[in-house]
Parts: structure tokens; sequence; C-alpha cells
């Protein structure tokens, strides 16, 4: 991946599994990640648009639509907590002030950290993500690279 690393700035680079957040001091902290499966990456330039603890989840309808055996019984959503998809925090990616629904999130998970299986979220451990949540503020830029 070739980059510029500006400060204040979110670069994942989805073939090493990694995520890159620029601190004010031009110094990038690295956090391990998992991605989404190939065919669900959206590579592009995004912005924080929304944080939340503990977020609630629904499962979109194109995810409903692929599959329904894991999906259609969350079709009402599930509340913030420790089973929930989405973990213990969660950063929504914007695009030009409309939600993406693609989101940089923690996980219940974390042995699906460094593998590339979601829907096209980008997910650390929640320990991580509380981490680079306390950092991030609403207007970041996010670059997901090709």
């Amino acid at each position: 991946m070739k980059a510029e690393f500006v400060p204040g700035e979110i670069h994942v680079d989805p073939w090493q599994y990694y995520l890159y957040w620029v601190t004010d001091q031009g110094i990038a902290t690295r956090y391990a990640i998992g991605v989404a499966r190939a065919t669900l990456y959206e590579p592009g330039v995004y912005t924080v648009g929304a944080k939340k603890k503990w977020p609630s989840w629904r499962p979109t309808d194109e995810m409903i639509e692929r599959e329904p055996e894991t999906y259609k019984q969350y079709e009402d959503g599930m509340p913030g907590g420790g089973a929930n998809p989405l973990g213990a925090r969660a950063l929504y990616l914007f695009d030009g002030g409309r939600d993406t629904f693609l989101r940089i999130h923690g996980t219940p998970e974390p042995w699906t950290v460094m593998t590339a299986r979601s829907n096209g979220c980008v997910r650390l451990v929640n320990g991580h993500i509380e981490h680079l949540y306390e950092q991030v503020p609403i207007g970041a830029r996010v670059t997901l690279h090709s």
C-alpha cells in the first residue's frame, strides 16, 4: 500500500489486515483487523459521520437476502451488548453526508480478526476499537485502500 499518511486520518490495508490511525505527531498506530469478503469490500474515501458505544445492530436488507438462514432472525435488530456483532464501539462511515452502512467496529469473535469474512465492515478486537474510538473525532477521513 502506497499512501500519504496525514495526521488525523485512518488508512485500511485489506491485504495486510492492518488499520493505521495517524496521530497529530505523524506517528501511525497500527491495529490488526478483519475485513470484508472480496466481493463485499468497498474501497474508497469516507468520513466518520457518527460514533457509538455498545451500538445496536440490524443486518442490511442485502445481508438478509444473501443469507436469510443467518440474518433473517435479526431483521428487527439486536441491542448493544456482549453478543452484538458490532462489539464495544463503532465508527460509522459516511460518504457525502450519507450513511454507507459500512462500519469500523469491535467484535465478540476476536478469532475473526486477520481474516476476510465480514459483510463489508472492518473489525477490530474490542480492546483495540475502544482505544481507537477515543482517538478518532467525528469528521475524520477514512481511506479503505483497494
